[in-house]
Parts: structure tokens; sequence; C-alpha cells
């Protein structure tokens, strides 16, 4: 979507928007932390993001790479910037290639600042002279494939002052194909107002969108106003310095004087603002709480679908996949990333494009061994296996190997019975309660258009010991609307449904629409995801030593154990899924998996204590 398109929507409906800026990071574990935050901050609302161009050699390769990554994983509509700095044609056309690849459709074109080593800035090839000559060359190359935006100086830029002359190259900006306008810092609201004035008086008319720079430290905050050269209210000043060397009292008051000053921005008919958040995501969020313009129950992010959708090049319109990816939606991109085409609502036979490989981005676990053995503790039993699970399920555990992120309330109906499930020692992986006919409005389950009502099936998948399968598959199979798929690491699939076609599991019905079915149940996805769902279990078992009790357990459970998923096509029917559990029980749900010597085993970290006769095959180490 068009960055133009989104603040025309903003000023048709009244309702004020934002966004937020981000940096390329110096280091690979800086760029991870960045992903995961740009992740979180993805549910804060924000209409788009967009990323700083890094001159130069990596740090523009990770500029391009952020935008591929924000686009196609995140879900985020993402403009990239684009400087002059040390770029000749070559370089900035393979930089547009990039983004138009990454499905980016908005470029922030800038002249850009001199590189650290030289003091003026000096172009390096006599056509980019200036940000006009940037957007003339982007929209001579790409027509209108690109929304390109250009930046706007309040209070002058680093080496021009005269207000008039930088007003004159606006203009000249726009009328080489610029249709927006962000400008940089500024706390002095009048002062910006008055200039916004001035921009409509030379004939200018594009969008303005004022860049907000919230308040993290009293020092950063004086360091990025005075580097800018942005005047800085003499009430704030009064405000923030007795409290100077108190950060949390100044982000307290920080927050209320930025929050403040956006509001007299509104109160003036602007309706988007745009975040500098340097990388940070905790002072942003307390000025949009302070606006209450964070998502809440009783106003829930909408999304079109029930799934994060995509907006890699050609996947836009992408409007089905199946329900294993629920919670690893990088994995799924990842894997699907090479198709042709991708669904149209109806599925077809997905024997045709082949799922990608599993050494991809995102399909791995994240994290170190350590950190993953901190987060999930060392399990010894199949009781702290399904202890994690529970605790996963209260909320006390952020993930999971086969979930990213924490528990959803779409949970909250179905979850005393999948916390029953985990302490018997099934451990469930996924699950959607059944949902009939509720409001596309719906704080939880809604999704899509207005005035349209959504529908799930009950759907649970989990791993189950071998020893109780039977008995599952028998009662499973004496229920005329239960459908199963089982399939162990390395054994044929089971099943009782009546073909390979898929099985739709959500769907929404909308006016003027056919009915859209977004997630779907069928076979050969199935066993493209159990070789991914298995392979996480391994890679969680291979974060322990070679001989550790943790690594023996969490191997025999992958190895012996079934993937299975079960659908109760009633979708009016909530309980029958777990009845179908009733006094049912993993064998041995305390017994230790065999190690070399277990009388020096230290109890394990949720307080139970090691049977010290531990099994003798590794069929008795699965239980």
């Amino acid at each position: 979507m068009h960055i133009r398109d989104v603040l025309a929507e903003a000023e048709r409906t009244g309702n004020p928007s934002f966004s937020f800026e981000y940096f390329p990071p110096k280091t690979a574990q800086g760029v991870q932390n960045l992903y995961d935050r740009m992740e979180r901050m993805y549910h804060f609302g924000p209409k788009f993001i967009d990323i700083t161009w890094g001159a130069g050699g990596r740090v523009a390769e990770l500029t391009c790479e952020m935008v591929a990554q924000a686009q196609s994983y995140f879900g985020l509509e993402t403009c990239m910037h684009l400087t002059c700095t040390d770029m000749g044609v070559d370089r900035i056309d393979d930089a547009l290639r990039k983004a138009y690849r990454a499905g980016c459709t908005n470029i922030l074109a800038l002249r850009g600042d001199p590189p650290r080593d030289k003091e003026k800035w000096v172009a390096t090839e006599a056509r980019f002279q200036y940000a006009k000559d940037l957007v003339a060359h982007i929209r001579a190359t790409y027509g209108d494939r690109f929304d390109i935006g250009v930046a706007g100086y309040p209070e002058g830029c680093d080496d021009n002052h005269d207000e008039d002359l930088l007003l004159d190259h606006l203009k000249e900006k726009v009328d080489c194909g610029a249709s927006f306008i962000v400008t940089q810092m500024f706390y002095d609201v009048d002062n910006f107002l008055r200039w916004v004035a001035k921009v409509r008086a030379r004939g200018i008319t594009v969008p303005i969108v004022p860049g907000i720079m919230p308040i993290a430290t009293y020092a950063s905050f004086l360091r990025r106003a005075h580097h800018m050269k942005c005047k800085i209210p003499d009430d704030w000043l009064a405000r923030l310095e007795p409290v100077k060397n108190d950060d949390v009292a100044v982000r307290d008051i920080g927050k209320t004087l930025v929050a403040d000053m956006c509001r007299k921005i509104l109160a003036a008919g602007i309706r988007h603002l745009h975040f500098y958040t340097m990388n940070l995501a905790q002072a942003t969020r307390m000025v949009l709480e302070e606006l209450d313009w964070m998502p809440s129950p009783d106003r829930p992010l909408k999304q079109p679908l029930p799934w994060k959708q995509s907006l890699a090049l050609g996947r836009r319109d992408e409007d089905v996949r199946p329900i294993f990816w629920r919670n690893r939606n990088k994995s799924y991109v990842s894997r699907t990333q090479d198709w042709d085409e991708f669904p149209n609502g109806r599925w077809g036979d997905s024997r045709s494009p082949a799922f990608g490989e599993l050494d991809a981005y995102g399909i791995g676990l994240p994290g170190t061994n350590e950190q993953n053995r901190r987060k999930w503790g060392e399990p010894r039993s199949v009781l702290d296996v399904a202890d994690l699970f529970v605790r996963y399920l209260r909320g006390e555990v952020e993930s999971l190997p086969w979930s990213e992120s924490p528990i959803t309330g779409e949970a909250d109906v179905i979850k005393d019975d999948l916390i029953d499930l985990n302490r018997r020692g099934f451990l469930t992986i996924n699950s959607q309660p059944a949902v009939d006919g509720v409001r596309s409005s719906h704080p939880v389950h809604g999704w899509g258009p207005p005035n349209g009502y959504v529908y799930q099936k009950a759907y649970l998948e989990l791993l189950v010991p071998p020893d109780v399968f039977p008995e599952i598959v028998r009662r499973i199979d004496a229920h005329p609307d239960l459908t199963y798929y089982a399939v162990t690491k390395a054994g044929a699939l089971k099943s009782n449904a009546p073909n390979d076609g898929p099985n739709a599991v959500t769907w929404g019905v909308f006016p003027g629409k056919e009915i859209v079915q977004p997630t779907i149940v069928e076979s050969i996805s199935f066993l493209a995801w159990k070789d991914e769902a298995f392979q996480l279990g391994v890679d969680w078992a291979r974060c322990y030593d070679a001989d550790s009790p943790s690594r023996r357990l969490i191997e025999s459970i992958m190895e012996s154990w079934y993937l299975v998923n079960i659908v109760n096509n009633d979708f009016h029917q909530q309980r029958t899924l777990f009845d179908i559990f009733k006094g049912l029980e993993a064998r041995d749900l305390d017994r230790v998996a065999q190690v070399e010597d277990v009388t020096h085993l230290e109890p394990t970290t949720n307080g139970h204590h090691p049977n010290t006769e531990g099994p003798n095959t590794p069929e008795q180490a699965q239980s």
C-alpha cells in the first residue's frame, strides 16, 4: 500500500494513525534483537514503518535486508530510506530492485548526510546532486510503483538555515514526483504550524507527516535536540531539568509533554504522526498509551485475516494457509517463498507447489542453546515437560519450540482443558476453540471486513505417547464428527479423513463476498509440517549435553510419540475433542530419562525429584 493512501484514509475517516522509524544496528545480535522488537511493536498498530539508509557497504545491504524481513515475515508495510551519499546510479538501481523484490512500495528519497570522514557533502555522481534528482530518477524508472516521500525542515537543516530557499527546494522535490513529506524532529509546535502554513502558501499540497521524538532519558533528549538544532520550549526544560537524573521520572513527564504536543498537532488537522523510535519501544509505547492509541481488549488490532499476512512481492492476495503453522508465521513464509502463486481461497492441490527446505530463515529454534535452556529449564521426565507446557498456557513462559509467541486470549475458553490434557502427559502444540458465527468485530475471534460473521471448528494438535495412541484412535473412529491425521517421526500417515482434500477449519461470511476460508487442514501440508515439528523437538533436545537426561528424554519423545491433529467438524460443539481423552494418561509421567549415574542428579527446576530407577531401554525412556 502506498503511504499516500494511508494518509488519505486517516484524513477521510478522521481517525488518527501513526508510524515508526528504525535504523540498522551495528551488530548481528542487535539486528536479531531489533527484529524481535519490531515484531512486538507490530501489535502497537503502526500503519507503516520506515528503515533508515546506512550509506556504504554492509550497512546499506542491511537496510535492504531489514526491509525484506519486515515486509515478508512481519507483515509491516515498509518505507525504505534511500540517499545519494556514496551512491552512483548502479547502486541506487540495485537498492531499488531489492526494494521492489521485497514487495516494498514506498521510498523516502534523501540527499543524505556527508560521510563521517568528510566535513561537507559531495555528490558521488553528478546526476545525483540533490534529493530532487533521486526523486526524478525513481519516478522515471519505476513510474507509480513506488510512493516517494521527501524530508521537510521546519527548523532548517545542517548546512542550510535559509527557510525560503529550503521551501524552494521542497517545492522542486514535490514537482519532480514526491507525494508526501516527513519532517525532521521538533518540539516547538507553534513554529511547526507556522512552517506548514508557509509550505501550503508555496502551492505544496501533498500530505505533511510530523516527525515525533519520544523522550527516553534526559541526556539523550538533549543530545538529539542539539544535534538536530531544534528548539526546546522553556517550559519543557523547566519540568525536566529538576528530575534529569531520574530516568523513570523523565519518561513519565516526557510522555505527557510529547502527548500534549501530539494533541496540538492533531487539533490543527494533521491526522498522522511519525515516531522516531531509536529502536526502542518503551518511550514510544508510553506516548501511545497517554494518547489512548494502543490496542486493547475493547479496541483490538484489526486483522484482515486470522493470521499475519506477508507483504512480500506476489503475496498480498494470499488468503488461505494450513493451520499447522498458526504459531510459526516466519517458518511458513520461508518455506513457501519460492512458490509461483498462492492459493486463491480454495487451495487446490498442494502437491504442486513444494514446501521449502528446513534450513531457511525462521525455521529453526531462535536463540542460543544456553538461552533456550534458561528459558525452558532442564526437564528430566514427561511430567517436567508437561509442566513447561502448563506454564506456557498460564502465560508464565513466552514461547515453546513450536510456538513463537505468548499464548493469546483466544485460548481462554479452552485453557483449563488444555492444562488438564498436559498434566496428563498429552503435549498440546496448537489448538483453537469452536466459534459459531460471532461478529467479525469480535475483540478476540473477529477478523475481516465489518458486518461479517466468523466461524471455527474446534481443532487440537498434540504429541501423544504410543501406549495410549490406539485407544485414542478407537475413540475418534467411534465419533462421526471427528477426523484426524497422525504420524510418528519416521512412520506412515494414519487418518480417517474421507479424502486428501482440504478441510476448512476457519471461515468468514461477509457482505458482498464469497465465503473466505483462511485456515485449512489437509494431508500433504501436514506431512511437511510433521518434518518441521519433529525437527524442532530434535533441535530442542540438542540444546542439552549429549548424555544429559533432558536430551535423552526429549529425543525419546521425538522418536516414538505421535503427532496428532483432530478436527471436530461440528462447529457447534466445544467439548467433544476433550471428552475423548477422559480417563487417559501417559504412562510413567514422572519416570526419569536414563543416564549413566542417576544417584547424583539434582532436583528438577520445577521442584520434582527424579526417580532413581531410570528406564532400561529407549522405549521406556520415552515415558
